[in-house]
């Protein structure tokens, strides 16, 4: 018989409970660090439009694309916007997402922004998955600033920060750096403003001009980049310098039918790179993480085990959650999914259909088919 310690470090370093996985693949949850899941009202004709030939900026022009959103948010009361993006949450969830960033944006004045980010604040209070904020209210430029963007980013400065940090309402900010929204000058004036309110920065950078937000991340030191879908080499480099992470978004380029972002240059320059869905009701409406590894597999020359690593352990620290997500290790949230399938190859191989059959949040299981 072993000595009493020998049984309490038995005990100790015994299971709670035995899951029996039949043989199936078990991963990590999938993290989505980036998302606009929170919004009131789809954009399917706006879609229609672009698959006739309508540039997106341009459709943005007419009052479309963020702006058609900025509208619904605003006639949305705060418990209906609630009730409508808890659906989308659920049913990523289905999908194997465990861990999920959700920005605000779709307000662009006080009132609106900090709706949204109540709304996102409950969402994470009463599903079981890790949500983490991010205030955007540099998502585009109000009908009344578009001649005067400066004094909007002052708006934001001046009012909306100090608000979204009392109220402890977001952990990041972010903007969109991009040609006829804002510029790298007045995007660094409001991310240097975050940082000294103590919050994370995040950057839609070069979606679809090289304007150097890719390098003005690396600058910052900011979590990510987002997009990069014209990211030049030079900043490729300064961020893998930096260890910015390369945020792609597959499923945005899918849907607008644009080159998909040069994930090889990228890795070969060792630069980590990370994968979402970029859920939004406009250019990429989909909630499906094993849809977007499909995508980076299939279109990004992205390997079954690259694509996973992008969709989990990189995708947490994009958001700074790697301490608690992203990989199956001791210490961390036990979040796991079992697949209909012998490898993540599967998610790339049975294409159109998630393989995600049992979803598990802090070890219980929140999903079975």
């Amino acid at each position: 018989m072993g000595s009493k310690t020998d049984v309490q470090s038995r005990m100790k370093n015994s299971p709670d409970r035995e899951i029996d996985c039949n043989g199936r693949c078990m991963i990590p949850g999938f993290v989505d660090p980036h998302t606009h899941i929170c919004f009131a009202r789809r954009r399917e004709s706006e879609f229609e439009l672009r698959l006739a030939g309508t540039p997106y900026l341009e459709i943005l022009k007419q009052g479309g694309g963020i702006l058609s959103s900025v509208k619904a948010v605003a006639e949305t009361d705060e418990e209906s916007l609630y009730s409508y993006s808890r659906g989308h949450v659920l049913s990523a969830i289905s999908h194997g997402t465990t861990t999920m960033e959700i920005k605000s944006g779709y307000g662009l004045d006080t009132e609106n922004e900090l709706k949204m980010l109540r709304v996102i604040r409950k969402l994470g209070r009463d599903l079981p998955l890790e949500i983490v904020p991010t205030f955007l209210g540099a998502h585009a430029v109000p009908g009344k600033f578009r001649k005067k963007p400066d004094d909007y980013i002052d708006l934001i400065i001046d009012e909306m920060l100090p608000l979204v940090t009392d109220n402890n309402l977001a952990e990041q900010c972010d903007i969109f750096c991009e040609k006829g929204v804002f510029s790298v000058e007045q995007s660094r004036r409001l991310l240097q403003a975050a940082q000294k309110f103590g919050m994370g920065i995040k950057i839609h950078a070069d979606e679809v001009h090289d304007l150097g937000g890719g390098g003005l991340a690396a600058d910052l030191g900011a979590l990510s980049a987002d997009h990069l879908l014209a990211v030049s080499d030079e900043n490729i480099k300064k961020m893998s310098a930096a260890g910015t992470i390369a945020t792609l978004l597959p499923g945005t380029a899918y849907s607008l039918k644009k080159p998909y972002a040069r994930a090889r240059a990228m890795i070969e320059a060792n630069l980590p790179v990370a994968l979402a869905t970029d859920c939004n009701p406009g250019s990429s409406y989909t909630e499906s993480m094993p849809f977007i590894i499909g995508l980076a597999i299939m279109n990004m020359d992205m390997s079954p085990a690259e694509a996973l690593t992008a969709a989990t352990l990189n995708s947490a620290y994009a958001i700074d959650r790697a301490g608690m997500a992203g990989s199956l290790d001791r210490g961390k949230r036990a979040d796991f999914l079992l697949l209909d399938g012998q490898s993540p190859a599967i998610l790339a191989y049975h294409g159109g259909v998630s393989p995600v059959e049992e979803v598990y949040i802090s070890g219980e299981k929140v999903i079975r088919k």
